[in-house]
């Protein structure tokens, strides 16, 4: 959902990478951007569903907008999507993924059969901030929560038209984004920022709009919200971590391969758990793993055999008892013949 309005017919995929921290002893560990050491996987997962649909592992040192590694992680995703859903397909990431050859890239895979639509954000320059500049101020209108609320610390422009990055294709949108900087930021803040008390973000995107079954996806605003909710990601990629690719285990590179892949299918058992099981359990449908972990996986039980029969014995004080028990029917009901 984006400002009250579903993104009908559209599979959303958001690319991002994280640091996983480790001893130098582990092969293919190297130094980080931030300064630690270990790896720095890149993966995508789908917003429909929650679950992964790709993920690699690299050394430490590679690089956020490896344009590379972006593409064989957006083919083995496109790849797990049933052909079936592969139509109308839209690919999210941040403005550490963003590079010349990625946005040509992401342009290219739309065909006759499949519209590819994305939107990336990407490192501001002076020459940007001086097209920001050159905004009127009657330019600049509102931004809005994900819940539909306007965000009264926010603002959105459209930059099509009045300038466009050097060398890049044509056909692109630019949109800007103006914040007022929290406090985190604040030593983070160009001169340009620092003079007008905004911080700024820009936007590319491919999309003239999302069909007619997403009226009203054309409008700044709208653009701005579907990228916004990028954010996501960092849902996914806790989930990830607390799956077990917080620490990779092995010595060798293979066998991490091995255990990054075991805990990707656990997530996305997870995924499927809540999506499938607990859509209907508000406090349950968006748990996090160690949630799910004290309430459901390791509930107070006995299993019972009597009569060649198994029966599971669940302690009636608690207080998720009534949760597991509708879960359990609606996973083991047989599936609707429709």
């Amino acid at each position: 959902m984006i400002l009250g309005r579903e993104l009908t017919g559209w599979v959303v995929i958001d690319l991002d990478a994280t640091i996983i921290t480790a001893s130098s002893k582990k092969q293919g560990a190297a130094g980080t951007y931030k300064g630690s050491y270990g790896f720095h996987p890149l993966a995508a997962w789908c917003a429909n569903t929650f679950e992964n649909l790709a993920m690699m592992l690299r050394p430490g040192n590679s690089g956020s907008n490896t344009v590379v590694d972006h593409r064989a992680v957006i083919a083995d995703a496109l790849a797990q999507v049933p052909r079936a859903y592969r139509s109308r397909i839209l690919i999210r990431l941040d403005g550490a993924g963003a590079s010349h050859g990625l946005i040509e890239h992401l342009l290219s895979l739309s065909t006759r059969r499949r519209h590819v639509a994305f939107t990336s954000g990407f490192a501001i320059t002076e020459t940007d901030e001086q097209a920001i500049a050159d905004l009127p101020e009657d330019a600049w209108g509102p931004s809005y929560e994900q819940d539909g609320r306007l965000d009264p610390h926010a603002q959105v422009a459209e930059l099509t038209g009045a300038w466009r990055r050097e060398d890049w294709p044509d056909g692109l949108r630019y949109l800007a984004r103006r914040v007022k900087p929290s406090r985190r930021h604040a030593k983070k803040l160009t001169d340009y920022e620092k003079k007008t008390g905004w911080r700024y973000q820009i936007t590319v995107t491919n999309i003239k709009n999302l069909g007619r079954a997403v009226p009203g996806s054309h409008h700044v605003f709208f653009l701005d919200a579907v990228h916004r909710q990028h954010a996501v990601v960092e849902d996914h990629v806790r989930t990830e971590k607390a799956t077990g690719i917080r620490n990779l285990p092995f010595k060798g590179y293979a066998r991490n391969q091995a255990w990054l892949l075991a805990a990707n299918i656990a997530s996305d058992l997870l995924a499927y758990l809540q999506l499938l099981g607990l859509d209907q359990e508000h406090d349950l449908a968006r748990a996090e793993p160690e949630t799910l972990r004290a309430t459901l996986l390791r509930i107070p039980a006995r299993l019972v055999h009597h009569a060649r029969a198994r029966t599971l014995k669940i302690e009636t004080t608690w207080p998720w008892a009534k949760a597991f028990q509708t879960c359990w029917q609606r996973l083991s009901a047989p599936p609707d013949p429709g």
